[in-house]
């Protein structure tokens, strides 16, 4: 099979199409013939490097998949061969390659709605916002609502996830992004490049930090007694801000989404109800990987990166 490897760390351009062996599903695994793969920054951090313990090349990247079941192992039920399943899968697997083996209880069947790119477009992404928002916080009714770099990836489908649940939206991207994120329900939209968002707000609930940087101190400012900010940076925990956090009385989580079926079923009435879309902002095909992390890296991309395999 085909599949996008590397023989050391670096930027896009150390990315390679490469022929390698397909490989066999285990037990409580399923193979599945990959027709697209979502494109996320943590992938690019991996390839250049910024997080070595997650293996050393060579390596295939890609978090996301959808496609369909080609094969099914020892005691994997769940799906039947021909079966259309999107979800994510974790290094040392990859999803930039024509198959790929995964536990059958990281994927989900494809809601009916979404072609392979849109589906291959949502799991790291609406993951990472579910299990936080939904999941951790349990935002509720009438709370605030914060979200850093809206428009991207993770953030268009939390603003999503946030105003199903009845929550105040604010968001911060730049000014040319603001109408999508009012569409999507955003109530408040700050533009960072001229506004300080820290000196703006106050009595925030939840502050979704997917910047990094100095926006995690600055948003502790905002927040409310007892509120939570999520680091979803992929940094690791910054153990100033921890400290900082606990001195104002408020929680500071480092967080990352785990793989689970279980939570793309609850996405997945959200996606069929009309309450969430996903944004495709791109489409490339898979040997133009190099050319999508260049995109995905100038953080300007509205919504996600797919690659195509059809």
């Amino acid at each position: 099979m085909r599949a996008i490897s590397q023989r050391t760390f670096g930027g896009p351009e150390v990315l390679e199409v490469i022929e390698t062996d397909r490989p066999e599903p285990g037990p409580g695994e399923v193979l599945v013939r990959v027709h697209a793969a979502g494109v996320n920054p943590a992938d690019w951090k991996r390839s250049s490097g910024q997080v070595p313990q997650l293996g050393q090349p060579p390596f295939t990247l890609g978090l996301d998949l959808a496609g369909t079941v080609e094969a099914a192992g020892d005691q994997a039920t769940r799906f039947q061969v021909g079966e259309r399943v999107y979800g994510a899968v974790l290094p040392p697997r990859g999803a930039y390659a024509e198959y790929v083996t995964a536990p059958q209880d990281w994927l989900a069947p494809t809601p009916a709605g979404l072609d392979h790119v849109s589906a291959a477009a949502l799991p790291t992404a609406v993951l990472t916002a579910w299990q936080a928002l939904a999941g951790v916080a349990d935002v509720q009714a009438g709370q605030r609502v914060l979200i850093h770099a809206a428009a991207g990836g993770v953030g268009h489908l939390a603003v999503q996830i946030a105003k199903a649940r009845g929550a105040h939206i604010i968001a911060t991207a730049r000014a040319g992004k603001h109408a999508f994120l009012r569409d999507l329900g955003a109530e408040e939209v700050i533009d960072y490049t001229t506004t300080d968002f820290a000196a703006q707000l106050r009595d925030v609930d939840v502050v979704l930090d997917l910047v990094g940087g100095d926006y995690g101190p600055r948003s502790l400012n905002t927040l409310t007694a007892g509120g939570i900010l999520f680091d979803v940076s992929g940094t690791g925990a910054d153990a100033s801000v921890e400290e900082q956090a606990a001195a104002r009385g408020v929680r500071y989580v480092p967080f990352t989404f785990t793989p689970s079926g279980t939570d793309l079923d609850q996405v997945d009435r959200l996606v069929d109800s009309g309450a969430l879309r996903v944004s495709v902002g791109q489409t490339l095909p898979l040997d133009d990987a190099a050319k999508a992390h260049k995109l995905s890296l100038t953080g300007r991309v509205t919504g996600k990166i797919v690659l195509t395999l059809e």
